[in-house]
């Protein structure tokens, strides 16, 4: 799955963590820039996930950026931008998802959606 992250100038370790996931960062947005507060331009294409770090972001910023993705009906995750706090949201996230998949119903889902 690729994924547009907003927030935060540098990544750190979150690469390696969403690695682990099987999600590929296919764009990467500071929210420094002001015209990320006021345009509601669509979502890059074939995101199929949004990554708000919270604690570099502004209102106005986060607000944009989640507003796109439930436009666009594309998952968005918020958190801070440490590799725990994003293991947890992920983690809520996928299992969420988990519970509605067919495969779940069965016992036979392995997780990889």
């Amino acid at each position: 799955m690729d994924a547009l992250l907003v927030g935060a100038d540098r990544l750190g370790n979150i690469p390696d963590v969403l690695d682990r996931y099987g999600i590929r960062i296919a764009s990467h947005v500071s929210g420094r820039d002001t015209s990320h507060q006021r345009r509601s331009a669509s979502l890059p294409s074939g995101i199929g996930m949004v990554i708000l770090f919270t604690d570099f972001l502004g209102h106005n910023v986060m607000q944009r950026f989640r507003e796109a993705a439930t436009r666009e009906g594309v998952m968005f995750v918020c958190c801070r931008r440490s590799t725990c706090a994003l293991q947890q949201a992920l983690g809520k996230r996928f299992d969420e998802r988990c519970q509605q998949c067919p495969a779940h119903a069965k016992g036979a889902c392995r997780k990889t959606h």
